[in-house]
């Protein structure tokens, strides 16, 4: 499967403005159908605590933009909003659209970013969600999520996922901690990893890209750099498979036995 990833400078809470960006590079990239497109962590707004202001229920114009724009280009598309449920909660999710522009379904941030406060504004997930994307297993994380190992290895041990996507609003000033985080987590779960952040500023911080593709050795093969534009690659599935089956590190992984009987320390 190919992945792309759309990089770009996200208007402050103007939708309409984010759509046709979206829609330019696009058509700049002209992505073949059943390519995996996926764009930042909240792409129509930025990253905004003005979760009453910019969330959507269902059908609203983000997921509709979505559903639309997936359909038109034949592709898969992912991409995040601030989403408000049933339950009225507003949630930071990543979308999942088909080619034929259903909605196959959704992911809810599980770390809000503290720093932030986010967790006022955003209720936070409770589990991974993993799709079948044509031929690839997808396991979609946001943004902070990426810190907490725990939560891509929960993912390995139920389905062993061959792609993880970060969505993300990761500021310039811990970009290097945004690369190094995104190779570690491909290492770890023999996988390959896809991080794809924005550029540009919003009234809080600034933001420098460099949404990449890693593959499941953690080297990366794609960077798209601090600039508007594109980063792309093919995901070669056998190799994937011929490297697990050589090193089975995710056998051991589904044998481990998590135990909340750890001794304390001796004094």
């Amino acid at each position: 499967m190919n992945v792309l990833g759309l990089q770009f400078n996200i208007a402050w809470e103007n939708k309409p403005a984010n759509f046709a960006t979206v829609r330019r590079l696009l058509q700049a990239a002209r992505p073949e159908p059943g390519t995996l497109v996926l764009l930042p962590e909240m792409f129509a707004t930025g990253f905004s605590m003005n979760a009453e202001g910019i969330s959507e229920s269902y059908g609203g114009p983000t997921e509709t933009f979505l559903a639309d724009t997936a359909r038109e280009y034949s592709i898969w598309l992912l991409g995040g909003a601030a989403m408000r449920s049933r339950d009225g909660h507003c949630r930071n999710k990543a979308l999942l659209f088909s080619p034929a522009g259903k909605l196959e379904g959704f992911y809810a941030k599980m770390r809000p970013f503290s720093p932030g406060e986010e967790a006022r504004h955003y209720i936070a997930g409770t589990q991974p969600s993993i799709f079948n994307c044509g031929e690839v297993t997808l396991c979609p994380f946001v943004c902070y999520d990426l810190r907490f190992p725990e939560l891509f290895r929960a993912a390995a041990a139920a389905r062993r996922p061959q792609l993880y996507v970060v969505i993300a609003s990761w500021p310039e000033k811990r970009i290097a901690h945004w690369t190094r985080l995104l190779q570690a987590r491909a290492i770890e779960n023999q996988a390959y990893v896809a991080g794809v952040n924005r550029i540009g500023s919003d009234p809080f911080y600034r933001y420098n890209g460099h949404s990449v593709i890693i593959d499941p050795q953690g080297e990366i093969i794609a960077d798209a750099g601090e600039t508007e534009g594109s980063v792309s690659a093919g995901l070669n599935l056998a190799d994937l498979a011929k490297y697990r089956a050589g090193l089975p590190f995710l056998d051991d992984l589904r044998k481990a036995q998590p135990s909340s009987d750890i001794p304390s320390a001796s004094p």
